[in-house]
Parts: C-alpha cells; sequence; structure tokens
C-alpha cells in the first residue's frame, strides 16, 4: 500500500498538529502557505527547496505542515511518518524536543528522534528526526521508504557527505514513487542549485523554492583581532586562545551591564581549544564574570552536556558563556545568545593522498560560517558579534566551505554507492560528483575487502558490512577479529576506534581501560555501541572470513591490549607501524610507507610495533619531527601485526648496480617495512634488470665513456643528424631503448657480476653501424684530416645532443697557407669549422671559409702577430707561402 502523500490540489484539512500555535512568534508561519500550494503545483508534486535564515522557524514547522498534508489524503488507518534528517545528533535531539513541547506531546510519542546508539520513538510516532547516516541505513535495507510519507533534508547548504548522497537517492526513490515527498532545506542563497538537482530529475523545471525573509534584529558588528597570528605551524596559537577568552569575558561583562539576562556564544574550532578557552573563562569569572556560567558544545561531549548547552535557562539561572564547535553554526537555535565571539576558524576535513591519510585541518572559516555564526546573535533581539580577527582575513576567506565529497575518505560512502546500484556514483544526481582518483582508491579499498564485485556493484560481503553502523575496515575488522579474539572483545575495539572519545597521548589501550571502569556518560554510550556492535558480529558471523592465526588470549591485561593492537591492525593494516631504529621512541614507519610521530609524551613511545587507527597531518611538523602525528593506536607483537596485514608480506630479491657492479640481498617486508635483508647472488634475469634500472635512472655514464667510443658516438650522431637512415640513432633516449640490441653481451657480463672496469663501448656501438654503408664511415666523418703542412689534425665533432653543432678542426694557421677550398664531411653536406690558432695555441681566427679569410682578416691578423711571434712565417701572400709547422730557419 502506498503512503499518504501530500494533497495534489487542495490544501490540507487535517489538523494532527496544531500550525498556529507551534507557529506563533516564528517568522516561517507566513510562508506555510506557499510552500502548501508549492508542493501542490502541477510539473512539481512534491518536491520543494525551501531557502530560510536560521532562527525563522522552518525546523519546526516544515515537518508538522507536511504532516497535516499527509494526513489528509491518508486513507484507513493510515498515518503520516515524515523523516527530518540533522547534520548532528545534538541537532537532531534539541529539534525533536523543541517540536514535541510546542505540540504538548512526550518527547517520543508523536514527535521523537533516532540517533546513533538512542532512539525515542513509538509506533505512534509522526515525525522523526534522525541524522543522516540512519537514513543512509533504512535507504539500503528499504530503498522504497514504504512506511515514510516525506522526507527532508535539513541544512544540505553544509555539504555534508552523508546528505548529498542523501539527495541523490532520493531524487531516484521518487522516480519510482512520486507519493513520496521531499523537501531540501537551505539556510544560504544556493537553494536554486538544489531546485535545479530535484527539478532536473523530477520530470520538469526546477522544484519551487520558498523563501522567507531574515528574521535577524539588528546586528552589531564589531573588530577586535588580536596582536599575533591565530595560527602557527602547530596549529592555534594559544596567546590567540587567550585573546579570545579574554575578548568574550571583557564582552560579556560588558553587555550584561546593560542588559542582565543576555548569554554569549564563543566559536572555537574545535574540542580542544572549547577547553582551553572554556577554562581561561572559569579561572577569569571571579573578577570579570563574576555570575556566568561557562558551559562546552562540541562532539566529544556527552548527550547531557549538549543537550544542557542548547536549552535555554530557567528563570533565576546565571547568565551563560557557550563555548562551541561549528556545531552550533546553523542547525541550533540556542536561547538567550545576543552576544557571539568569533574566532574565524573552523575544522574541515582535508584528505592526504600522497601519504593516504585524512584528518580535520584547521582553517579560516568561510564568509558564510562567519555569517551564519554572526546570525546567532540576533535570532531573538538586537544583537552583536565581535570578531577576533581583521576585516581583511574575513573578506579573503572563500565563499562557502569545502563540500566534504570533496575532501573526505570515500570509503563508507562507495559501499553505499555500491550497494545502491551506481558504483562510484554513476547515474546519480549528487550535487557535485566525487574526486575521480578518492573514489577509484576508495572502491581499490572495497575490492580488498572482499566487498565489491569486478563490476563495481557490492557482494553479499559488502552488504553484510554495509550493515554495520562502522567504516568499512572497521565492519570488516569486526567479523573477522570475532572468529580470532571473541565477538565482545572484537565489539569493544570497533566501538572504541568508531567512536568520538580521544585516546590520552594516543593511547587506545588507556582508553579502553578508562571506558571499561567508567561510569560517565560517554563510558555508557561506548558500552551501548559495543553490545549493539557484539549482537551484529554474532548474527553477521555466516559472512565470509579469512583464514585467521590461533586466537589471542584476552584474559589478562596485556593480552587484552595484543587483542585491541590485532583488531585495529585488521581494520588498518596499510598503517601498522615499526619504530625507525636509531631514531627517537617517537617516530614510525607506517606500513603504507608514511612517516609519522607520537605526540610528545605518549605512553606509547618505545614500542616497537604499533596498530594504528588514527594518523592525519601535523598542523606543521609534530613533536617527532615527521609532519604527520598519529592520533590513536595500541601497541601490537611483531607476528600479530605480520598476521593481520599477512597480504602486505613481501619477500623479494633487490638487486643494484651500484659502484659498477651488480649486488642482492633478499628483503622481507611488510609493506614498507623491511623486517629482515641478507645478502645473495642474484639470478641473471635480477642482474639484467638492476643493471637496466640504473642505466635508466642514471645514463649510459655508470658504464663510462671512453674517448674513443665518444668520438665514434659524435661522429655517428652527425651522420643521423645529417643523412639520416639507416646510420643510427645514438642519442641517450635511443641507446636505452634498444640494450638487449647493441649492449647484449656487456649487460650479460654485467648481470654475471663483472665490473665496468672490463667494458667499452666502443664495440658495442661498431654492432649498431649500419652495412654495407658502414665501409664509408671513414669517408663520410672522418676521425682525422690532413692540412697542407702534412700534418694530420684530428676533427672534433659535435656533442650528441647539439642539434645544430659543427665538427671543429684546431690547427695553427701557418699550416693551412695556400688552402682556398674549406673541407666538409657528411658527403659534403657540413662544412668543417677551423679554429686558426697563433704559435701558442691561441684562437686567431674562426672560419668554415678560408679563401675569404685569406683575402681579407689575414692582413689584419699579420700585422698583429709578425711582431709578437717574429720567428714564425707571416708572409704577405699566404696562397703561395709553403705551409708549415715550423719556424723559421735561423740566419
Amino acid at each position: 500500500m502506498n503512503s499518504p502523500t501530500v494533497a495534489r490540489d487542495a490544501a490540507p484539512t487535517c489538523r494532527l498538529f496544531d500550525l498556529e500555535s507551534i507557529g506563533a512568534g516564528l517568522v516561517f508561519a507566513d510562508s506555510l502557505g506557499e510552500l502548501t500550494q508549492s508542493l501542490a503545483a502541477s510539473g512539481s508534486v512534491g518536491t520543494a527547496v525551501v531557502q530560510a535564515p536560521p532562527g525563522t522557524g522552518k525546523t519546526t514547522l516544515v515537518p508538522p505542515l507536511l504532516a497535516n498534508i499527509a494526513a489528509g489524503v491518508a486513507s484507513g488507518d493510515e498515518r503520516p511518518r515524515i523523516v527530518v534528517t540533522q547534520p548532528r545528533r545534538v541537532a537532531a535531539r534539541s529539534a525533536a524536543r523543541r517540536l514535541a513541547a510546542l505540540d504538548g506531546s512526550r518527547l517520543g510519542d508523536r514527535v521523537g528522534y533516532t540517533v546513533r546508539g538512542e532512539s525515542k520513538t513509538s509506533p505512534g510516532t509522526l515525525i522523526e528526526f534522525v541524522t543522516p547516516g540512519i537514513l543512509l541505513r533504512r535507504l539500503l535495507a528499504d530503498p522504497g521508504l514504504e512506511a515514510t510519507s516525506a522526507v527532508i533534508l535539513d541544512e544540505v547548504h553544509e555539504r555534508g557527505l552523508e546528505t548529498d548522497l542523501l539527495l541523490g537517492m532520493l531524487i531516484e526513490v521518487r522516480e519510482l514513487r512520486d507519493d513520496l515527498t521531499l523537501v531540501a532545506m537551505s539556510a544560504t542563497l544556493d537553494a536554486p542549485r538544489f531546485a535545479s538537482l530535484i527539478g532536473k530529475h523530477d520530470g520538469g523545471g526546477p522544484a519551487p523554492v520558498v523563501d522567507c525573509p531574515s528574521a535577524l534584529h539588528p546586528l552589531t558588528v564589531d573588530w577586535a583581532p588580536a596582536a599575533g597570528p591565530r595560527m602557527d605551524g602547530r596549529g592555534v596559537t594559544r596567546p590567540f586562545l587567550d585573546h579570545v577568552a579574554d575578548t568574550a569575558a571583557a564582552s560579556h561583562a560588558d553587555t550584561l551591564a546593560a542588559d542582565p539576562d543576555i548569554d554569549a556564544l564563543v566559536f572555537v574550532p574545535g574540542a580542544w581549544e572549547v577547553s582551553y578557552v572554556a577554562s581561561r573563562l572559569r579561572a577569569r569569572r571571579a573578577s570579570r564574570v563574576p555570575d556566568a556560567e561557562v558551559l562546552e558544545l562540541h562532539g566529544q561531549a556527552s548527550p547531557a552536556e549538549q543537550d544542557r548547552a542548547v536549552s535555554g535557562r530557567n528563570p533565576g539561572d546565571p547568565p551563560r558563556i557557550i563555548v562551541s564547535t561549528a556545531l552550533a553554526e546553523s542547525s541550533l537555535t540556542v536561547p538567550g545568545v545576543r552576544l557571539v565571539i568569533d574566532s574565524g576558524l573552523s575544522r574541515e576535513l582535508r584528505r592526504d593522498s600522497n601519504r593516504g591519510m585524512s584528518g580535520l585541518v584547521t582553517v579560516s572559516c568561510s564568509r558564510a560560517s562567519a555569517e551564519q555564526r554572526a546570525g546567532r546573535a540576533a535570532r531573538q533581539g538586537p544583537g552583536r558579534v565581535v570578531r577576533c580577527y581583521e576585516q581583511i582575513a574575513f573578506a579573503a576567506a572563500p565563499a562557502h566551505p569545502t563540500p566534504e565529497i570533496a575532501s573526505a575518505d570515500l570509503t563508507g560512502a562507495a559501499l553505499v554507492l555500491a550497494c545502491w546500484g551506481s558504483p562510484g556514483g554513476r547515474g546519480l544526481a549528487l550535487p557535485d560528483a566525487p574526486p575521480q582518483a578518492t573514489m577509484d582508491e576508495a572502491i581499490e579499498v572495497l575490492r580488498e575487502l572482499g566487498a565489491v564485485s569486478p563490476d563495481g556493484l557490492a557482494t553479499e560481503l559488502g552488504k553484510t558490512l554495509a550493515r554495520i553502523p562502522a567504516d568499512p575496515r572497521l565492519a570488516r575488522a569486526l567479523l573477522d577479529g570475532a572468529a580470532t579474539v571473541g565477538h565482545r572483545t572484537a565489539a569493544e575495539a570497533v566501538a572504541l576506534v568508531a567512536g568520538d572519545q580521544r585516546a590520552p597521548g594516543a593511547d587506545l589501550t588507556r582508553l579502553l581501560a578508562t571506558l571499561r571502569a567508567s561510569k560517565d556518560p560517554g563510558a555508557r554510550r561506548w558500552a551501548e555501541d559495543v553490545r549493539r556492535l557484539e549482537a551484529i558480529a554474532r548474527q553477521e558471523r555466516s559472512a565470509v572470513v579469512p583464514s585467521l592465526p590461533t586466537p589471542v588470549n584476552s584474559s589478562s591485561p596485556a593480552s587484552a591490549a595484543e587483542a585491541l593492537g590485532f583488531v585495529v591492525a585488521l581494520a588498518f593494516p596499510a598503517r601498522v607501524a615499526r619504530r625507525v631504529p636509531g631514531t627517537g621512541p617517537e617516530r614510525y614507519l607506517l606500513s603504507s610507507g608514511t612517516r609519522a610521530g607520537l605526540p610528545s609524551g605518549s605512553p606509547l613511545a618505545g614500542h616497537e610495533w604499533l596498530a594504528v587507527a588514527e594518523v592525519s597531518r601535523a598542523g606543521g611538523r609534530d613533536a617527532a619531527g615527521t609532519g604527520a602525528v598519529i592520533r590513536s593506536a595500541a601497541p601490537v607483537a611483531a607476528d600479530t601485526a605480520e598476521a593481520a596485514a599477512s597480504h602486505l608480506l613481501l619477500d623479494t630479491v633487490e638487486a643494484e648496480f651500484t659502484q659498477g657492479r651488480v649486488t642482492a640481498r633478499r628483503e622481507r617486508r611488510l609493506g614498507a617495512i623491511l623486517l629482515s635483508s641478507t645478502p645473495v647472488r642474484p639470478s641473471p634475469d635480477e642482474g639484467r634488470a638492476a643493471v637496466a634500472r640504473a642505466l635508466a635512472k642514471e645514463g649510459l655514464g655508470t658504464i663510462g665513456w671512453s674517448a674513443a667510443a665518444d668520438s665514434l658516438r659524435r661522429r655517428l650522431a652527425l651522420l643521423h643528424r645529417e643523412l639520416g637512415a639507416p646510420w643510427p640513432d645514438v642519442s641517450e633516449p635511443a641507446l636505452l631503448a634498444r640494450l638487449d640490441t647493441w649492449l647484449a653481451p656487456e649487460l650479460e657480463a654485467l648481470a654475471g657480476g663483472a665490473g665496468t672496469n672490463g667494458i667499452h663501448l666502443t664495440e658495442p656501438l661498431q654492432r649498431l653501424l649500419p652495412w654495407p654503408e658502414a665501409a664509408r664511415l671513414g669517408e663520410l666523418a672522418p676521425e682525422w684530416l690532413e692540412v697542407p703542412s702534412g700534418s694530420r689534425v684530428r676533427i672534433d665533432y659535435p656533442d650528441v645532443a647539439d642539434d645544430g653543432g659543427r665538427p671543429v678542426v684546431a690547427v695553427k694557421l701557418q699550416e693551412c697557407f695556400g688552402w682556398a677550398e674549406s673541407p666538409r664531411v657528411a658527403g659534403g653536406r657540413v662544412p668543417v669549422l677551423f679554429h686558426l690558432l697563433s704559435p701558442a695555441r691561441r684562437a686567431l681566427a674562426v672560419t668554415d671559409d678560408l679563401a675569404s679569410f685569406w683575402s681579407g682578416p689575414y692582413a689584419q691578423v699579420r700585422a698583429e702577430m709578425r711582431g709578437r711571434y717574429p720567428k714564425h712565417p707571416w708572409p704577405e701572400d699566404p696562397w703561395t707561402a709553403p705551409a708549415t709547422a715550423k719556424t723559421k730557419r735561423k740566419m
């Protein structure tokens, strides 16, 4: 049975939700009629894009409107189900809680939410707020979303990867199910882009855009740049964070003097910066803000802490300063905030394809993000934003954040697309196509996991991995690890790596011990994840898994750490790391070839082997001096590391040609990590390959050109240049390309251990001579030239690489008297260039036309030289004077 849908020709008459009561005081209430008509408009039935600034009430009003519309056309006992995505768990919980309160119902009854590890819903839930990942997995399990009447994608302007995928997949669903209502909501001015995308695949023009005027009150913008830089090579500077905290304290104190009910919201880039600024504010509280409560809001905070920060304060509560990451930027309304302090920094995902790693990098936030942050202060009355940076930095910032699809690791996305039947995103209407190189890397990872078939579609194992709420590599490690260390231990390891908690000093074993012993909300959430993953592992064990080594005994703390490292290594074999010999205890080489360092003071320092769960680019060079930093890892034994990454083991003979001889070593490697190296005698094939590699890299000069070989090569090069075939090309690339033709015996000798001292290249070059033309070599490119004095003078041919070079003869001027016609080589094509020398063998003239020289310039040379060299002949008539290499006879 089809689900209830939006009425196509009439306004709804059902009142599941009292929109007048819910929308009281919300600006978007005035746009509900337009949205209703837009959804019912012919040619674009059931789709729309809502463009409304933060604080207008779109998240609160659009879901109940769609529920009312859907209920108006429902038949029998059918009840609508409206699913709304929110990019963050705290936003989903907050939006559901607020709508339920306005509806006067209990949270989880008519309005509920589902996020990872937590659900507040019931069979009677009409509106459900979810995170994008939850809806993605539902789509893979139920591609038609048969129990859903409408889907609302909120905050599409944030360009989260999962939201982009959902948009493309839901557009395809609507091609098969035109009764599914699809609404995309954006807080910025890019709504027409999404409208065009949805409408193009909906059989008509762009989907209608319902705009809503800004609900912002007057906003004062102040600039308070710090004296020093915001960031240096290691990240955000502490002096800058001190400046942000001091500015927040002073600005809030000034604001409270005028209105004691105003709260402040401080934006910094990450959880560490939140804690640092909050601590400094608490330390200043007694002197500058005596009654303010300082709260922290970031992804690692517990749900209770997050909910408390975004909830309004009760009468009589002290004013608040909420220090937050970008989490509070657009999808949340924090009641009471009329002052915003903005660091102008944010964390964005960046992928380093050369090192094969991704990580959050601190950057200047986009102008759109800065405007969103500022708007937080003017939602409920006149507000003020203080930007702790210069206006020029704001102007230079990018207009919008980088779409996550352009910078993220796409392995999980590639698996979703493979399960959906669109390998690599082929044929899917995505806002931006994924980068081809990154997608190819992701698909290759999935092939190694056995998750996709050669045609790119998901295998049965791939579909199993997609059902596990973790990165595909962790999902495979859960299944494989369960067979070796047990379901519970494998689930603990995967939940640990997939969770939000930060490992102190990058030590996952210490974090595991803390979570096992703790009862705080974060530990409870982790324990719930463990239970869920353990149940999945037991249920999905029918998937094909590889043969693994003897199970690790996890009964003692040492073996528990070993088990943890084993599962991490199973998930990320390319990140198995070994300490670099001869360096400090904090430097490691990953099997992928990346060098990375532990944070300073890490308890893991000195362990020979580590299984690394997370490695990212450092802001500059980290404490270990590698440029990459290990964020979380567990120690692992050498044999366990080899077992987990067994497909990376290589046993090869590495031969090289150095210092004129071939040597070889048998090397055993785990990826880029050298395990052992032993001298061996290379095989002939290995020796030949080593010589060929060295010659290709360093050139034939590695063997060495003798004077005779060089002379022959130059002569052949001139003939090839002037006469062409059959005279051979003897340039370096041409000779290297034909090694097996002209250098085969010498290569064989070198491969067998001979040195280059006994090899001369004259004979190999002679093998290239064309027959019978070779008989004319001496005629066409003679080595020597006989001059009128009777002397035989060597001809210097140009360098092989000199395309316009000429053959040169350097001879004393007196030896050429009477020589009128300049000689030529290469069958008369190239005149020889004469360097006519003084008795001291200094050049007096350079010419390829002797007749012209004797008739002209010679007279001036004679006048200058006869006094300097009186013992040598300088006749007035060089035409008739005898050519000689001797001086004048003594009188």
